[in-house]
């Protein structure tokens, strides 16, 4: 049995530990100065203008300035690596999308930077679907009846994209190998060059974001024959999904998200997770985010791993059977 004076001593060291622990667990000062999101993409793009929206709230709901960086180079690499690098105090974080942590590692031999290793993923902040938009001299109205006229024609439709082993590329490549189709790829150097030639009568297929289509459909320039998402999205309603044109598995998204560098503590992780929760699922970031074509998404730090895991192997798949070699 033990002594009233053990007793006593052992009462007094409980006292002294237990707020000490529940501090440890439980508080946690975030953040305590400015938090700088690097950006690997120029400003004024998808990415660029998500992060200033998404910013603009967290600055207000932390009182601490929330600063974009702008880090643009090597489709995206030179940002990653250096948020890659940063201190690993939850006060520099990246954005990223698909075409950085999906596509990038089948085509670059030198990322820079390991994605497992180096990085943390926090949360899928956004959602951005394609559209699959023809020239109207192309006599279609749905996406079966482009499969039927192109396997009529092997060749002699041609698609573009804004550059070689990009999103909008590789997607072409997975409509070809689902549809058993042959179309030609005729690569740009960015949207706005493939576009023009889209417009012109020069290629007659694109797979390009809704905010850039859109106004050229609705100006009976272009005819949007579906979206590349899973479900409809209310900025068209109208138009089918790719699986309800009878592709089941055809799907791009042109997501972003917020990745951390590796070595952050979980409680700091949290603490990102549920604010950047709050801010992405209120009702005027979502109004918001719908004036630029896309849907905020929210979710935890595992779901986003796991979504970046099963995206880069699908975008492998197409890389490999497409022949696209990292250089």
């Amino acid at each position: 049995m033990l002594s009233l004076r053990s007793m006593g001593m052992i009462l007094l060291r409980l006292a002294f530990i237990a707020p000490l622990s529940c501090s440890l667990v439980w508080a946690v000062e975030y953040p305590t100065r400015p938090v700088r999101f690097i950006v690997p993409f120029p400003p004024g793009g998808n990415i660029d203008t998500h992060a200033r929206l998404v910013g603009q709230r967290l600055s207000e709901v932390w009182r601490k300035q929330a600063v974009i960086d702008n880090r643009p180079g090597a489709g995206g690499n030179i940002g990653m690596a250096m948020a890659a690098q940063a201190p690993a105090d939850g006060h520099t974080l990246v954005w990223a999308g698909a075409s950085t942590l999906a596509v990038s590692p089948h085509i670059y031999k030198n990322l820079g930077y390991n994605l497992e290793k180096d990085f943390t993923p926090v949360i899928r902040a956004v959602d951005t679907q394609n559209v699959l938009v023809v020239h109207p001299s192309i006599q279609v109205q749905t996406v079966k009846e482009l499969i039927v006229l192109a396997r009529a024609r092997p060749g002699a439709l041609s698609f573009a994209s804004s550059g070689s082993g990009t999103i909008s590329h590789l997607g072409g490549e997975m409509f070809k190998i689902m549809s058993k189709t042959d179309l030609v790829h005729v690569p740009y150097k960015g949207s706005s060059l493939a576009m023009a030639d889209l417009l012109s009568g020069q290629v007659q297929v694109m797979w390009d974001s809704l905010t850039s289509a859109m106004p050229q459909v609705r100006a009976s320039k272009l005819r949007a024959l579906a979206v590349t998402g899973k479900k409809r999205t209310p900025l068209a309603p109208e138009l089918p999904t790719m699986a309800e044109s009878g592709l089941p598995e055809f799907e791009i998204v042109n997501w972003l998200g917020i990745l951390a560098p590796r070595g952050v503590s979980k409680e700091i992780i949290r603490e990102l997770s549920t604010d950047l929760n709050a801010v992405l699922g209120s009702a005027d970031m979502r109004e918001k985010m719908m004036k630029y074509g896309a849907e905020p998404a929210t979710g935890t730090p595992e779901e986003f791993a796991r979504y970046i895991s099963t995206d880069r192997d699908r975008w492998g798949v197409v890389a490999k059977k497409v022949g696209v070699t990292p250089k």
